[in-house]
C-alpha cells in the first residue's frame, strides 16, 4: 500500500476515534447541549434584531438575547414548575388520606351504568371491577409517589440541574454571539455539495421551529384550557391536571383527550349530567379545536409532513429519548424526507439528462446525413 494512502486512512481512523470520544465526552449533558442549540435556532430572528440595534457589540446583543430569552422562556417554566410541585404535594397527600380514591370513582361508574350495558360487560367478559378498582388505586398511590419523590428532587434542585443549566446558558451565550460563524463551519466540514448542504440545513432549522414553536404553543394552550375548565368545575388538583394534559397534547389528536374524556364520562355516569355535558362540549368544541386548527398551522404547515407522519415520529422520539424526543423524532422523519427528497429529485435529473443525450442526434449521423449523395439535390443546369 503506497504511503500516502495508508496516512490517508490512518488521519480517517483517527478522525472517527476523536469524534466518537467527543460525543461520548458530552453525552451527560446531551440534554443541555440539545436545548442550549434549540433555543439558538428559535430566537436567532430576535438575536438579528437586536444586533442590528447594537451595532457592533456583539457580546451586548448576545447577552441582551439571552436576558429576553431567560425572561419569555425560562421565568415563567421556573414559576409553573415551583407552583406544580406543591401541586403534585397536595394530591398525594389527597390520595394517600383516601380522599381522591380513583378505585371508589370505578365502582361509581360501574354502579350507575344501566343494565343493558353491565350484561354487555358481562358477555365479554368485563366482570372482574373489584380487580380493576384495587389496581387503579394501587397504580395511582404508585404514581403519586413517585411524582412526589421526584417533585422533592426538582424542589431541592439536584447539583447536575444546576450543572446542566449553567451550561446551557453558557453555551446559549456563544451561540448568540458566534452562531453564525459556527453554523458556517459546521457546514463547511460536510462533505456535501453545496446545494445540497444548504438545503438540509435550511430544512433542519425550519423543522426546529415549528416542531418547538408549534407543540409549546399547543401544548401551553391545551393545558391553559384544560387546568381552566378543571378549575371551573371545581376539580382537585387542577393545575397537575392541566400540566399534565399539556405533556399529553404532544401526542396530536389523542393527547389531552385522555385527561379529560374520562372525567366527563365519570361525570355524565354518575349523574352530574351539567358537568359532563360542559366538559365535554369544552374538550371537543374547546381544546379539540386547538390541536385541529393551530398544529397543522403551526407544525404541518412548516415541517411539510402529514399528520400522522407527525404522530408516529413523535411517539418514536418520546420512547427512544424522552421528552426530548418531541422535538427529535420529527426532525429525524422530516430530515429523512428531505435527504429522499434529493437523492430523488437528482435521480430524475440525471435520467433526464440521459435520455436527453439519447435522443440527440451525434455530430457523425449529422455529418453523414448532410453529405448523403440520395438526399443530395441535383445541381440546376
Amino acid at each position: 500500500m503506497p504511503r500516502r494512502a495508508f496516512e490517508g486512512r490512518a488521519f480517517v481512523a483517527l478522525l472517527v476515534l476523536v469524534s466518537i470520544a467527543f460525543i461520548w465526552l458530552l453525552l451527560p449533558f446531551y440534554g443541555a447541549i440539545f436545548w442550549a442549540v434549540i433555543l439558538a435556532i428559535l430566537f436567532a430572528p430576535l438575536h438579528r434584531l437586536i444586533q442590528r440595534r447594537c451595532g457592533r457589540r456583539r457580546n451586548l446583543a448576545a447577552f441582551l438575547t439571552l436576558l429576553v430569552c431567560v425572561v419569555l422562556a425560562i421565568v415563567p417554566m421556573i414559576m409553573i414548575g415551583a407552583s406544580l410541585v406543591q401541586e403534585i404535594a397536595h394530591v398525594y397527600q389527597l390520595i394517600r388520606d383516601g380522599d381522591m380514591d380513583f378505585g371508589r370513582y370505578v365502582d361509581q361508574i360501574r354502579r350507575a351504568l344501566p343494565p343493558w350495558v353491565q350484561d354487555l360487560f358481562n358477555r365479554v367478559g368485563l366482570t372482574d371491577f373489584d380487580t380493576l378498582r384495587t389496581y387503579l388505586s394501587s397504580a395511582m398511590r404508585t404514581g403519586s409517589q413517585m411524582l412526589a419523590n421526584q417533585a422533592v428532587n426538582v424542589g431541592q434542585v439536584t447539583f447536575q440541574f444546576v450543572v446542566s443549566f449553567a451550561i446551557m446558558m453558557y453555551l446559549l451565550f456563544f451561540l448568540f454571539r458566534d452562531g453564525s460563524q459556527l453554523a458556517r463551519l459546521v457546514i463547511d466540514t460536510f462533505p456535501l455539495q453545496e446545494r445540497r448542504k444548504t438545503e438540509l440545513f435550511a430544512k433542519f432549522t425550519t423543522v426546529v421551529r415549528a416542531t418547538v414553536k408549534g407543540n409549546v404553543i399547543v401544548a401551553a394552550t391545551q393545558g391553559a384550557l384544560g387546568g381552566l375548565i378543571f378549575w371551573v368545575l371545581d376539580i382537585q388538583g387542577a393545575l397537575l391536571w392541566g400540566v399534565i394534559m399539556a405533556f399529553l397534547s404532544l401526542l396530536p389528536a389523542v393527547g389531552a383527550g385522555l385527561v379529560w374524556g374520562p372525567v366527563a364520562v365519570y361525570y355524565l355516569v354518575t349523574g352530574s349530567i351539567w358537568q359532563g355535558v360542559m366538559l365535554t362540549l369544552f374538550g371537543v368544541f374547546v381544546i379539540g379545536l386547538v390541536d385541529n386548527i393551530l398544529r397543522p398551522l403551526l407544525v404541518g404547515k412548516d415541517t411539510k409532513m402529514p399528520d400522522y407522519l407527525v404522530l408516529i415520529s413523535t411517539l418514536g422520539g418520546l420512547a427512544l429519548f424522552g421528552l426530548n424526543g418531541f422535538v427529535i423524532g420529527p426532525l429525524i422523519a422530516a430530515m429523512f424526507i428531505a435527504s429522499w427528497s434529493i437523492f430523488s429529485r437528482e435521480s430524475q435529473d440525471a435520467q433526464t439528462q440521459h435520455d436527453a443525450l439519447v435522443s440527440r442526434p451525434t455530430p457523425a449521423s449529422t455529418a453523414v446525413t448532410e453529405q448523403d449523395p440520395v438526399n443530395t439535390p441535383l445541381p440546376k443546369n
